[in-house]
Order: C-alpha cells, then structure tokens, then sequence
C-alpha cells in the first residue's frame, strides 16, 4: 500500500487491476525486488495453505493482471454473492460469506495459513468480525492520494497491533503485526 494507505488508484478496470498508478505499488516485487524482497514473497507464497480473494479483485485482475489463471500456488476462494460466469480451474467459489470462506480455507490449508489478500472490502471484513490475526503490510515509498484506502469502512472500536517486525527494503518497507486479541 502507499505511505497514505491506499492499495489501489482510482479507475480501476480489468486493463488497470490496480487502478491509476496502482501497479506503483508493486514495484519492489516486479521491477525493483531485491533478494530480501524476493524472499519474502516466496515465504508468503510458501506458507499459504489456501487463499482469500473477494469478487471484484477477481474479476478485475482475471485477464489481464493473471492472464486468465490463478497466479496462487494455493487453492483460492473468492468471495461472491453470485458465482461469475468466467470460472478459472484453482479457484472455489463461496458464496455464504466471510466465515463459510475461512472455514473451508481452515479445512484446505491444515497447518498453513490463510492468506486474505484482498481487496480492501475482504479485509476490512475479516478484521470487523475479530478473524484476522496478523497483518502483513507492504508500504510502498509513494502517496498515492486517491484510490482504493485499506481502512476506510473500519469498525466501531480502534484495533491494537503488535508490531512483529519490520524490514526495509528500496521499495517497500514490510511490516508485520499481530493483532491483540
């Protein structure tokens, strides 16, 4: 995400996935990763036992950015209220909510985790309902001013984090929390 907490530019569309300058954003993993940043994608990758995806973030970034395939080494779930018509072999579509998703991810990824990666809906979800443990959050060295913000529907009661760790790199400075519970 950007310094001032947006993950997308406006105008988003299935020719810019990330919206205006949205791609920005990721620079440090596809044009500018160093090892470290190379690294940590992979251990993300890696540890994901199954993925959470929400409906627009699927079918925005379906063709273009993932060209027509799941770009995740992990069976992938995308939140929808009706399943889309361009289905894609890798991902399960759920219907029944945030909590029918984990509970199917719980019982694909075993010991792994489960990576909730978006869009900022999605994630604002499971953090309201208390099912987050830890957020991993890769700041991007921008403003991007206008766009899609993380945490602009947030819930009524602030969320305390424990800071885990923190890495800089030229592109991005990757930090993690655990939530207190």
């Amino acid at each position: 995400m950007s310094l001032d907490g947006f993950i997308a530019g406006p105008g988003i569309s299935s020719k810019e996935p990330m919206g205006t300058n949205g791609q920005r954003l990721h620079e440090w993993i596809f044009n500018k990763a160093t090892d470290t940043d190379k690294a940590m994608i992979e251990e993300i990758m890696n540890s994901a036992g199954a993925v959470i995806t929400g409906s627009h973030t699927y079918s925005t970034a379906i063709d273009e950015a993932w060209a027509g395939a799941s770009p995740f080494d992990a069976p992938a779930f995308v939140l929808c209220h009706t399943i889309p018509p361009k289905k894609i072999k890798g991902f399960t579509y759920v219907t029944g909510g945030i909590l029918e998703a984990l509970n199917l991810c719980r019982k694909t990824a075993g010991e792994k985790d489960i990576w909730i990666m978006g869009g900022a809906n999605v994630i604002q979800q499971y953090i309201n309902a208390g099912l987050i443990d830890e957020l991993r959050l890769h700041i991007a060295p921008m403003l991007l001013m206008k766009g899609t913000k993380l945490f602009e529907n947030g819930g009524i009661e602030p969320v305390e984090l424990i800071r885990e760790s923190v890495i800089e790199t030229p592109g991005a400075l990757h930090t993690v929390f655990r939530i207190k519970k």
